[in-house]
């Protein structure tokens, strides 16, 4: 009797023959398709007038450059999403762009947030201050500034023009007389009502007509008050309003580039070098410079034109920025007109997209152009020396290759309390901020180990729990190790029981294979004196004036500020937490009305049940759930202090 046959495998489908397949039921609709690789990651995102025929296109392998042919043949399925529009699409790509960071797109790597000017509304002298994140109601904004030197900059002239004042509400009503800022000439001491409400109601709104682009009629304004008060003799007024003036023409001052004419706009240029791309992006608004920044593009290949490189550019850009009424560019990106009717969808309103050709605009975009060009010719200058760097790196602890991913650990605590690890990450573009992790460490919170001991064992514990955390995740995520969050080199601080420590640890990991280095510092903790241990060698000193030496102090560093700085705010939160924290259901809003009733958080904890229920914003249900988890199984009557 034979046995019967088992059914053979079904061949795996290649990316070709996937889309082919997709293509059957893909509608002639307008959407956004992703191409999805084996894992599910996303190597491709598009848009299309016609989701049918845009995708069909990649049928046709012949006729695609070689980064689509790789794709399609990376490509295991096919995921797609219609919209009422082509601009809707549009919008939708760039989103989905910018969180998938798929590997054949253009790719704008922003993680900053942009800052903003902020001036608050709903308390009776109102703030003006720097914001960054989600915006709330009671408040106006002006923004976004290019970077926190430029709002800077700009609340000073504030202070300096208007007098408003930029404490906290908290601070504010705890003055009994003036600030420093008041003497000085930069706050009008609202808190201590040196000014009347409505003096200092008619400087918010000349505050507000400045961000909106009223400086010459407000500096009309002001000449002919300070021209008014000189008559009437009344000449501190005067000088206090000259100095206004001034600050007003300070800000006007030619010493930054501004567009006479044009009150909200960004100027956009694009400068592409030995097959990379930045981008200088000028904002302008409320006919006032806020600053410029520069972008670099990830994923933009030599063979993808300026074109095509600025449209992807502008719509990512504006998917998290409210894009002004005018965009200059320095080229004309792929799609302008479509691309304008998403950013007008985006904003509301129309937002034109203008390449100048002449004039003041044509100006402004040549000094744009050559901000990029000198911001890629830093950049490529600095990947030199950061190469060289490396590769002195990689003869000195004798490596195959230059790393590519430098990892530093380093923990911090104080007297065992507010305990945190640390990793930083550098490489090739130097100081990679987004790879940055923190660990709260969870383990039983370190000691401080005698003087004498030769291992302290409560920082190794740390150095444990870091590192099963870090490589336990990696190992689960990565195990192959195909991604790019794997390191080349691992640098501890510490000596020879650190590194074996280290060893051990990563040994009972499974990851053996990683190069481990501990730098210790020298006699007297002197810096340039440092000894480096390596597994199998003896331990070296470098010459105190090496470039590399240099660096990997640079590295050490900034491991140990950042573990300085995570501590810092861990303790501070830790600070101001309250009993009340560990209340089910008791959020910030509910919290504070309790502290504002009983006082403390004792006061809360010794309130009875019926004063709980009497107090503001607290029913009976909440009050029933506080008191329980304060006094589980008492009755309803007040406990005693005691």
């Amino acid at each position: 009797m034979t046995e019967p046959e088992t059914p053979a495998a079904a061949p795996q489908l290649t990316g070709l023959a996937i889309i082919e397949r997709a293509l059957e039921t893909l509608p002639l609709a307008p959407g956004v398709y992703r191409m999805l690789d084996a894992k599910g990651d996303a190597l491709y995102v598009g848009k299309a007038r016609s989701l049918k025929r845009r995708v069909y296109a990649y049928t046709q392998v012949p006729r695609l450059p070689e980064r689509l042919r790789r794709m399609v043949f990376e490509t295991r399925s096919l995921e797609v999403v219609t919209t009422g529009s082509e601009a809707e699409a549009l919008l939708l790509e760039a989103n989905l762009i910018k969180k998938l960071r798929p590997r054949y797109n253009i790719v704008l790597r922003d993680d900053k947030s942009y800052p903003w000017l902020v001036m608050t509304e709903d308390h009776p002298w109102p703030q003006i201050a720097k914001h960054r994140g989600e915006r709330r109601k009671g408040a106006s904004y002006w923004g976004p500034f290019a970077s926190a030197w430029a709002v800077n900059q700009t609340l000073t002239a504030l202070q300096k023009v208007f007098l408003l004042r930029t404490c906290r509400d908290t601070v504010f009503d705890s003055r009994t007389r003036p600030c420093l800022l008041h003497q000085i000439k930069r706050c009008s001491a609202p808190c201590v009502e040196r000014i009347s409400r409505e003096d200092y109601a008619a400087l918010v709104r000349e505050a507000k007509d400045f961000l909106g682009g009223g400086i010459p009629s407000l500096q009309r304004k002001m000449a002919a008050e300070m021209e008014e008060a000189a008559e009437k003799l009344e000449f501190e007024r005067a000088a206090s309003l000259r100095d206004r003036i001034r600050g007003l023409t300070h800000v006007q001052g030619s010493d930054r580039i501004n567009l006479d004419g044009v009150n909200d706009a960004d100027v956009v240029a694009l400068h592409q070098m030995a097959g990379q791309s930045c981008v200088q992006v000028f904002f302008f608004r409320g006919g006032r410079n806020n600053g410029n920044r520069p972008f670099f593009l990830s994923h933009a290949k030599a063979e993808q034109s300026a074109e095509e490189v600025l449209g992807a550019f502008l719509a990512q850009l504006y998917d998290d920025l409210p894009p002004p009424p005018l965009v200059l560019v320095s080229h004309d990106p792929q799609d302008a007109p479509l691309l304008a009717e998403a950013l007008s969808l985006r904003a509301g309103r129309k937002v034109e997209i203008h390449r100048p050709q002449r004039g003041a605009k044509s100006a402004a975009m040549d000094h744009a152009a050559t901000n990029a060009r000198e911001a890629i010719e830093r950049r490529m200058a600095e990947g030199a020396a950061q190469a060289d760097l490396l590769a002195g790196v990689a003869r000195i602890f004798d490596l195959a290759a230059s790393p590519e991913r430098v990892e530093v650990y380093d923990n911090s605590h104080i007297m065992g309390t507010n305990a945190y690890g640390v990793m930083v990450a550098a490489g090739p573009s130097g100081f990679l901020k987004s790879a940055y992790r923190k660990y709260g460490i969870k383990g039983p919170a370190p000691t401080m180990t005698p003087a004498p001991a030769p291992r302290g064992g409560d920082d190794f514990a740390m150095m444990r729990e870091v590192f099963e955390r870090r490589f336990g995740r990696a190992l689960k995520e990565d195990p192959g190790r195909e991604g790019e969050s794997w390191p080349d080199l691992v640098l501890i601080d510490g000596g020879q029981g650190q590194l074996t420590a280290a060893r051990e640890i990563l040994a009972e990991l499974g990851v053996d294979d990683i190069p481990l280095v501990a730098m210790a510092k020298g006699p007297d903790r002197d810096a340039g004196r440092e000894w480096f241990h390596q597994a199998g060698r003896d331990p070296i000193q470098l010459p105190p004036r090496d470039p590399v030496l240099y660096y990997l102090q640079r590295l050490r560093d900034e491991a140990h500020r950042f573990a300085i700085s995570t501590h810092r705010t861990g303790r501070s939160k830790a600070l101001v937490r309250s009993e009340l924290d560990d209340v089910p259901g008791v959020g910030a809003a509910l919290k504070r009305k309790l502290l504002n009733h009983f006082g403390s958080a004792r006061g809360v904890r010794n309130a009875a049940l019926t004063d709980l229920e009497n107090a503001p914003g607290i029913g009976p249900a909440v009050a029933r759930r506080i008191h329980g988890h304060f006094h589980p199984g008492a009755g309803p009557g007040r406990v005693s202090e005691g």
